[in-house]
């Protein structure tokens, strides 16, 4: 009975730290010494540390509104009793974020004024206030503050979250815009690691690139078109043309200020329609229940993992479908968001794999499909 009674607190505090209450505050100081947490060093700071790291890509990337090398990053550790936990800031620019406003941010974040790294609710709300915006750079905190967390209870996320690895659903792969030439090549040499590819469009070529990767590769394709198509009669049509090519599902089809043209889009679409540039918060997911069939969720966008995880269960509770996408970044924040994929209808978490330089060894892709490993936290070691 001991033995049950035991199994039980520490399952029910698992859950009840994933679903925002404060394990300490539930079930008093007995849960934690379940975890062999070192309640002597209650009391103790964390330390926030960060420095900017370049991503390097190994292609050139291109979406409907630009193309890039590169992508600016800031690296974050939170150390506590020994203890570091890893997280990141990765700044695409369409998110209007940067090296030196992330550092800004991260210069006014005190976490020493908090001795119990368990108050999740209370250390990232007070985070996000410090100032608006800046949901990368609040991200960044957030993956740390998990990390350290799950390291701290010796257990990964998605275990937390009660998820089953297995379910754990095939990442696409994404083909940037390019010439005919050079998307058959690059779809030759990632088309027997993966189970579904990802094609961005939006510009005029879109036909193009469709039938160049069906000239060599018949997989499924999810598609964005990164608000690339302006009106909603041809959007629909080029939604039915896609279905008939293979396509499975359509990302932000056109501008998110649009949103009516787009809500007569996924009525009347045959496939499902999942909104991107649309959404970035928790507050935001109500309003587009009408408007789309699901959502992307991306830790960048969203302040992190926290935040991520409410809404996937708001979602739900709403009925649409859930998607999880990233940003290019190192296996740090892309395996942080693979710990709720198994919560959700499709992923696209590949930006770890378009990078030259990871810093970090993480969650896999076997035969394209996401592999969680035990390790506790975000399942990360540094390399």
């Amino acid at each position: 009975m001991a033995q049950n009674r035991r199994d039980f607190l520490k399952t029910a505090a698992f859950a009840a730290i994933g679903s925002g209450l404060v394990a300490n505050n539930v079930f008093g100081d007995s849960v934690p010494s379940l975890f062999s947490i070192n309640k002597q060093g209650k009391g103790g700071k964390m330390k926030l540390t960060f420095q900017p790291y370049d991503l390097k890509l190994k292609h050139v990337f291109t979406v409907a509104s630009f193309s890039r090398t590169t992508t600016p990053d800031v690296q974050v550790e939170i150390e506590y009793e020994g203890i570091i936990g890893y997280g990141e800031s990765s700044m695409p620019p369409y998110l209007g974020e940067s090296v030196e406003s992330v550092m800004n941010f991260l210069k006014k974040v005190n976490l020493e004024q908090f001795n119990d790294p368990f108050q999740l609710e209370d250390i990232l709300a007070y985070v996000d206030g410090i100032m608006p915006g800046n949901t990368a750079a609040k991200a960044s905190v957030d993956i740390a503050l998990h990390d350290l967390v799950g390291k701290l209870l010796g257990a990964s996320w998605y275990k937390i979250w009660g998820l089953d690895k297995a379910k754990a659903p095939s990442t696409t792969f994404t083909i940037g815009i390019d010439t005919p030439d050079v998307v058959r090549e690059k779809t030759l040499e990632v088309a027997g690691q993966f189970n579904i590819l990802k094609v961005k469009l939006g510009r005029d070529n879109d036909k193009e690139m469709i039938e160049t990767i069906r000239s060599v590769c018949k997989l499924p394709i999810a598609v964005d078109a990164n608000q690339g198509w302006k009106d909603k009669h041809y959007a629909l049509d080029m939604i039915h043309w896609l279905k008939e090519q293979g396509i499975v599902m359509v990302e932000q089809p056109m501008p998110k200020t649009q949103l009516d043209d787009i809500a007569w889009v996924t009525q009347q679409s045959p496939l499902p329609i999942f909104a991107d540039e649309s959404l970035q918060r928790l507050s935001d997911v109500a309003k587009l229940k009408d408007a789309f069939t699901g959502i992307n969720i991306k830790l960048m966008k969203c302040t992190g993992m926290r935040e991520a995880w409410k809404m996937v269960t708001l979602a739900r509770a709403l009925g649409m479908r859930v998607m999880v996408g990233c940003m290019t970044e190192t296996s740090c924040a892309v395996s942080a968001a693979a710990q709720f994929s198994p919560a959700v209808d499709f992923a696209d978490l590949d930006g770890n794999l378009l990078i030259a330089n990871d810093r970090f060894k993480g969650m896999e892709v076997v035969k394209g499909k996401i592999m969680l490993n035990d390790l506790p936290g975000i399942g990360i070691t540094k390399l």
